[in-house]
Parts: C-alpha cells; sequence; structure tokens
C-alpha cells in the first residue's frame, strides 16, 4: 500500500483558522465530496460518530480521523494543515495542526488498518512533521508525504 494511492493531490489543504473540531469534520467532508464523489453530510457523520468512541488526535500535533463509509470501493485519504492548531482531545493535550482523514469501504478490514498504520507510521517521523508545517503549497505537502514513505522504505 502506498500514501500516493490513498491521497490524491487535490485533496490536500491548507486552512488558517479553524473553530472547531466539528467543522473541520464539515471541511473533510467537503474534501471527501468534491475529490471522492462521496457525501459530504455522510463522510462527517461518520467521521464524528467514530470520534465519539474515542478521540483520533494521536499526539504531537498530530489527528487521525478515520470513518467506514458505504459507496467507496477503496481506502481514501484526506490532509490538512491548520496554520493555527485547534484543541483536538488528544491524548498529549497537545493542540492539532496536522490532520489525515481516512475514508474507507464499509467492509475493508485489514486494508482499513493497514492505511492507518502507513499514516500513522508516516506521521510519527518528527522530520516529515517538521516539513509539513514548514510548507503552505499543497503540492509540496503532498510531495513531503508520498516521498516520506518511499524513503522509509529504501532505509
Amino acid at each position: 500500500m502506498q500514501l500516493s494511492t490513498l491521497l490524491k493531490p487535490e485533496a490536500v489543504r491548507v486552512l488558517g483558522t479553524m473553530s472547531s473540531k466539528k467543522r473541520l469534520f464539515q471541511e473533510l467532508g467537503e474534501v471527501a465530496q468534491t475529490v471522492y464523489e462521496l457525501s459530504a453530510s455522510d463522510a462527517v457523520d461518520a467521521l464524528q460518530e467514530r470520534e465519539s468512541l474515542g478521540p483520533t488526535g494521536v499526539g504531537h500535533g498530530v489527528a487521525l480521523p478515520h470513518a467506514r463509509l458505504p459507496g467507496l470501493e477503496r481506502v481514501r485519504g484526506a490532509f490538512i494543515r491548520l496554520e493555527k492548531p485547534i484543541d483536538f482531545g488528544a491524548v498529549d493535550r497537545q493542540p492539532v495542526d496536522l490532520i489525515f482523514a481516512l475514508f474507507a469501504p464499509q467492509d475493508s478490514g485489514v486494508d482499513h488498518l493497514k492505511a492507518l498504520a502507513l499514516v500513522s507510521r508516516t506521521l510519527r517521523d518528527q522530520t516529515v512533521c517538521e516539513k509539513l508545517r514548514a510548507n503552505t503549497n499543497p503540492a509540496t505537502l503532498h510531495a513531503v508525504l508520498t516521498e516520506a514513505q518511499t524513503s522509509t522504505q529504501a532505509a
């Protein structure tokens, strides 16, 4: 599994101020709709439902919200970099500015977990996160994310 197959370049966004986690999920729903032709409201509802089970803020300013959706053939991703971090209820209580959301098919088992592990491994790399925080161009952010995986596989 490759990050480049999960994340289309047009699913990468940089946003200034986000008022809440709910508003962020609405933005992710809009990305899901415009880039992957999914129902924005279904995406938002599924993300909120998953989040109600426990926060997906994994620490160090990173959140990995994810949800299963009907009508999806394979796992898809969306990445948002916030210029101003927001409270996400993260495990380390730090605000979040790097958000990588995953949308998986309703019945995906292993693929969903593999994608989550791949994204988690990539965003645990402090150098990758520093590069993401240092750039505001979506194309550059996409390149950082997809090249990070290639370099860690080669090592």
